[in-house]
């Protein structure tokens, strides 16, 4: 993980300017394994992040202000009662290791002055927050607690002696003789590249920042041991001596870096100057680390969101492809309805030839142009008479159940449409207030249960996305079924033009004329987004109608985003990426 032992120096470093004899104000536990101290000094205030996430586990300074559970949970009552009005008196710590423990000056119950210690292990999915006395070296309580059945190094439960995390027996870079790196180098297998050799043998090292000594030494980032000699030993071990020079004066070079679409993609208390082609942020440790994970949450918050309602809708969607694979099977039978009623008038027409007893009769089909002769079954059982009204009960019946099947397949087929727009609009959606908004509308159509959500947020209005046309005329596209209705139905007027993929899952487009007349220029790119944030969007030659918004009407009861128009004429586009980037408002 990139938050390696020297992001854990360069941010206590931080720390220790920020909040040494700071006052802990207030504590809260937004999420299961996060942890914040709110402190202050005078004329500053700062908030401090702990997590225990086996993916996310790290300790830094943050500006996010997170919602809290209605009732905190128990591991925060116990930093309250014995944090809460403490004064922070030291940061520290052990070697490069990437635990850090928190010193605060409390008071017990007595009022008297006790010294607590919160020790943060940042290990992976081994992190834990553990509460600790150092005076009887006993465990108060921790946020993640477990026996020895969990682990053998130690067990993490209150009352327990506090054991610190096994020592790797990794080599300190601020220690370290050069003798000693050679001999350790070289006792890895020949064919192990040097990167992962000094991220095993190195104190505080990630995998990033054993590239970025490879980089500054010049070595190339996959060198393998069996490739080293003389030169290369002596250019590793003078990089890592200059590395090891400024951790020691406390100089970090806090950096983070960008990839193309300007995400966070790695951080590291030195300049990553191997990332030479991507851009790079210097700045304040904390900061750059909490930007690097507040990105990537909102990613991972926005990833789970989508595989969520993508996993509920294709639920539905396959569901409804057997329901209608059934349907029209049963239609199928139904269609020899008026094959029952042929039978039952011949049978009707041949009476005098009949008798009780007989189990099938060959008739001439005189419905048949051809006069061909057809064999129809009987019951013995039954008169003549009877096997014809059987016949007519069977038409009578299949008819019934014609009509009815007809009606639940066009249901069906209509609830299926729906649910590929829905998706369509899932997978195109990329931001979390957008999935917010689809899975509401999946709770009202009644797909998913209704999320209890304790504080009633108010309904945000919905934001379509907006571009300007080449001729300045303003687009709007609706990027869900919630902002298509609010588009179609709020914002647009008499005289603007509305679009849409001809039978075709999709945004509904809309250009605001003010009155004005549409050049053709401006229609064709409206029909262009409407194309590419449609179903169709890798497809060529997409069908899209337009028409006049007063043209364009919501049956009543029907589901979101359906909606029914006339007069509409029809363009045909392609899809075009580099439109949607040049028309952005």
């Amino acid at each position: 993980m990139p938050f390696d032992g020297l992001v854990m120096a360069a941010v206590r470093k931080e720390l220790e300017s920020e909040l040494l004899d700071g006052r802990i104000d207030r504590i809260y536990q937004p999420s299961p394994l996060e942890i914040h101290l709110l402190t202050h000094r005078p004329g500053t205030r700062a908030r401090l992040l702990l997590s225990a996430h086996p993916e996310n586990a790290r300790v830094h300074l943050t500006g996010r202000v997170r919602e809290n559970p209605p009732s905190p949970p128990v591991f925060c009552m116990v930093l309250r009662k014995h944090l809460e009005g403490g004064r922070i008196r030291g940061i520290h710590q052990r070697g490069l290791d990437r635990v850090l423990v928190l010193q605060v000056q409390s008071y017990n119950d007595l009022g008297e002055p006790c010294l607590k210690e919160l020790v943060c292990e940042i290990m992976g999915r081994h992190s834990n927050i553990i509460l600790v006395n150092p005076g009887t070296k006993q465990i108060i309580d921790a946020i993640k607690r477990y026996t020895y059945a969990v682990s053998r190094h130690r067990e993490v439960l209150p009352g327990r002696e506090y054991i610190p995390p096994p020592e790797q027996h990794k080599l300190n870079p601020l220690e370290l003789k050069e003798e000693e790196f050679r001999q350790a180098l070289l006792e890895a297998p020949l064919e192990t590249p040097v990167a992962a050799v000094l991220q095993r043998i190195l104190d505080g090292i990630s995998q990033v920042m054993a590239r970025e000594i490879l980089y500054r030494a010049g070595l190339a980032q996959d060198l393998i041991l069996d490739h080293c000699g003389e030169h290369e030993l002596v250019v590793l071990w003078q990089a890592i001596q200059q590395m090891a020079g400024a951790i020691a004066r406390g100089e970090f070079q806090p950096s983070l870096v960008l990839d193309e679409q300007g995400r966070p993609r790695e951080f590291a208390a030195f300049d990553l100057t191997h990332f030479h082609a991507f851009t790079r942020r210097q700045g304040n440790m904390n900061a750059l680390v909490d930007l690097f994970y507040t990105a990537r949450e909102e990613d991972q918050d926005y990833q789970s969101k989508k595989h969520s309602l993508l996993t509920v809708v294709r639920r539905e969607m396959g569901r409804l492809s057997q329901k209608l694979s059934l349907q029209e099977e049963s239609l199928a039978k139904a269609e020899r309805a008026e094959e029952y009623r042929i039978l039952g008038e011949l049978l009707m027409a041949n009476l005098y030839r009949l008798e009780k007893g007989l189990s099938e009769v060959i008739l001439e089909n005189f419905y048949d142009p051809e006069k061909k002769m057809v064999i129809i079954s009987l019951d013995p059982r039954l008169n003549p008479v009877q096997n014809a009204q059987a016949y007519f009960k069977k038409y009578t019946k299949a008819k019934q159940t014609r009509e009815e099947t007809g009606n639940r397949i066009e249901q069906t087929q209509r609830e299926l449409e729906y649910l590929k727009g829905v998706e369509t609009a899932i997978i195109q959606a990329t931001t979390v207030p957008e999935l917010v908004e689809i899975r509401e509308e999946l709770e009202e159509q009644g797909y998913l249960k209704p999320a209890n959500r304790e504080k009633k947020r108010e309904p945000e209005k919905p934001r379509p996305l907006v571009f300007t046309s080449s001729d300045g005329f303003t687009i709007l596209v609706g990027r869900n079924n919630k902002q298509n209705d609010y588009l179609t139905l709020r914002l647009a007027k008499g005289e603007d033009v509305w679009l849409h993929t001809k039978d075709i899952p999709g945004s509904h487009v809309l250009i605001r004329t003010g009155g004005r007349t549409v050049p053709e220029t401006t229609l064709a790119e409206a029909a262009s987004l409407a194309a590419y944030f449609s179903r169709a969007r890798e497809s060529q030659n997409v069908p899209v109608d337009y028409t006049m918004c007063r043209n364009v009407h919501k049956p009543r009861g029907a589901r979101p985003g359906y909606v029914i128009y006339t007069g509409q004429r029809t363009l045909t586009v392609n899809p075009d990426q580099e439109l949607v980037e040049r028309l952005k408002a």
